[in-house]
Parts: C-alpha cells; sequence; structure tokens
C-alpha cells in the first residue's frame, strides 16, 4: 500500500546560469509530496490500525527532517559565490547551500536522500519512502523516485 503526505513551503532561489529570469533572485510556493510504501497496520487496538503510518506522524518527520530548514530560507548553491557572500552580509539570514543549483531536480533528489533516513520500518510493517514530489510551481515539478535516486 502507498500513501502520500502533501506539505507546503515557501523559499527564495536563483538558478546562476539559467539564461532566462530564473537566474534573478525570486521565491516560490514550494509543495513536497512524501510518498510512503507498507504493510497496513492490523496490530489490533494499535493507534495506527488501520493505517500505512498516521499522517500526522508523515507530517511531523518531514518537517522536522527537512522543510523547517528550508521554510522561509534562500535555497542558493555554493558555487555562486556573490550571491553566497550577499546572504552572509545579512544578520541571521536563513541560507542553505547545495552543491548543484537549487532547481526543483536538486531539491527533490536532496530531499529524497534526507527523508529516506528518517522514515524508517517503526511500525515493523515495512515502511519505506518510495517517492519525494517536489513542485516548484502547481504545474511544474520533479520526482526523486525510489531505484532512480
Amino acid at each position: 500500500m502507498r500513501i502520500t503526505r502533501r506539505l507546503e513551503f515557501d523559499a527564495g532561489h536563483r538558478i546562476p546560469s539559467h539564461d532566462s529570469r530564473c537566474k534573478h533572485l525570486h521565491g516560490h510556493r514550494y509543495a513536497l509530496e512524501v510518498t510512503l510504501s507498507g504493510n497496513i497496520i492490523s496490530a489490533e487496538g494499535a493507534p495506527e490500525q488501520g493505517m500505512v503510518m498516521d499522517f500526522a506522524a508523515v507530517k511531523r518527520v518531514a518537517l522536522r527532517h527537512l522543510v523547517d530548514a528550508w521554510d522561509h530560507a534562500f535555497l542558493a548553491c555554493r558555487a555562486d559565490e556573490k550571491i553566497v557572500a550577499f546572504l552572509n552580509t545579512i544578520p541571521d539570514h536563513k541560507t542553505v547551500l547545495f552543491d548543484a543549483p537549487p532547481t526543483a531536480e536538486h531539491l527533490a533528489v536532496v530531499a529524497f536522500r534526507v527523508l529516506d533516513k528518517a522514515y524508517q520500518d517503526t511500525y515493523g510493517n515495512n515502511l519505506k519512502l518510495e517517492r519525494v514530489r517536489v513542485y516548484e510551481t502547481p504545474n511544474c515539478w520533479a520526482d526523486a523516485v525510489r531505484g532512480e535516486v
């Protein structure tokens, strides 16, 4: 069985080598979909009976391990030296640095790798992360899928 939880966050970024508008500083209302697979818990009287994982728990893990760090942050590439230097001049600025430009594709791969470690077979039901989908806009997204990342 597969389940999916959607979370949203706001962040700024830029794609330094882009040949159009995305080379400029701008922001997005990102959405993150976390898809997990596992067996439906059948233990009589268990709080998660009938579930793969409680959706509230899916959200709690994603917030703690990823979304809280990225929400209202500027997502920047380490190699984008002028922007990184500029952001460092702003006291207490929330910046997250990546080894590649913060495209939806790269964010999905990073999110998958982070969250794959965070979701564990807690309930003994073969729980595992299957996919992370990052929406950069309502019409544009990237998927990082188990076995392809």
